[in-house]
């Protein structure tokens, strides 16, 4: 028997959709990949979801004193929430604007020096200790929330500002030569080419940022800074279990919340 085709009509190498038999068509790939994406990106919100349902039926099922309950109104938990968003929002828009700016800087070919002295000093500021670091600003600025979200710049800035000097000098280079060959100047090669290129990296940057600033922003309290460490604090003074657990949750709630939003983001803005 041959192993041949006998005609022509019985070859097919390729069926009409141009893929070859047996190895599954392009397209149920790409909708398996866009399943899997759905769910990656939307399975921690459910996550969420449940951690908070969780900690609401451990809160019913707890007996609680007038001390607990006092701190465990939904008003002050509003404003404490408020608070902790203001501290992580103000601080890691800050942090990826200038951090960005300056990755953008450091990464062209005049700033050899500088991108050596300014990586160094974002380092020192994020190997302080996060407490020590709050302080200190509290003893030079004095307290407050302002006096916080200055500490959280400097203690997040590194993350966002290595990932763009990574992202951007880790482009194809070939990419790039062909932009000026098409006759695009600089700028336009920043803002079209490198730039969105370098978003994933980038976003991973401020991803890494936003973790850090929501859990040094729970030590804003030390300085008068507002946030959800104020209801941890609480708990450990009166020695308050479901306060402490309460404070703690939101925390982590918090954090992942604002880590899926930035996630997200970044699916968004690169390119496909």
């Amino acid at each position: 028997m041959s192993i041949f085709p006998t005609s022509v009509e019985n070859f097919h190498p390729l069926d009409q959709k141009g893929e070859v038999p047996g190895l599954g068509s392009s397209g149920s790939s790409s909708k398996r990949r866009k399943v899997r994406k759905f769910g990656h990106v939307a399975f921690r919100p459910l996550m969420l979801i449940l951690i908070l349902a969780i900690l609401v039926l451990y809160l019913h099922s707890t007996q609680l004193d007038s001390i607990d309950r006092r701190s465990l109104y939904w008003s002050v938990i509003r404003s404490e929430l408020i608070q902790q968003l203001g501290l992580t929002l103000i601080s890691s828009a800050v942090v990826t604007v200038l951090a960005v700016l300056l990755g953008i800087l450091l990464t062209r070919k005049k700033a050899p020096v500088a991108n050596s002295v300014v990586t160094a000093l974002a380092t020192l500021g994020q190997a302080a200790p996060p407490v020590g670091l709050m302080i200190l600003a509290a003893l030079v600025l004095g307290v407050g929330a302002r006096t916080a979200i200055y500490a959280l710049i400097i203690y997040s800035i590194l993350p966002v500002l290595r990932n763009t000097v990574t992202g951007l000098n880790g482009l194809d280079k070939s990419i790039l030569e062909a932009a000026r060959g098409i006759g695009m100047r600089p700028i336009q090669i920043l803002v079209g080419v490198e730039l969105p290129l370098a978003v994933p990296v980038i976003m991973a940057g401020v991803r890494t940022a936003i973790i850090l600033n929501v859990g040094t922003a729970a030590l804003a309290t030390f300085i008068n800074g507002g946030g959800l460490g104020t209801m941890i604090t609480t708990g450990i003074a009166v020695d308050r279990t479901p306060i402490i657990v309460t404070g703690s949750v939101l925390v982590a709630v918090f954090a992942l919340a604002l880590d899926w939003v930035v996630m997200v983001a970044g699916e968004v803005l690169s390119p496909s």
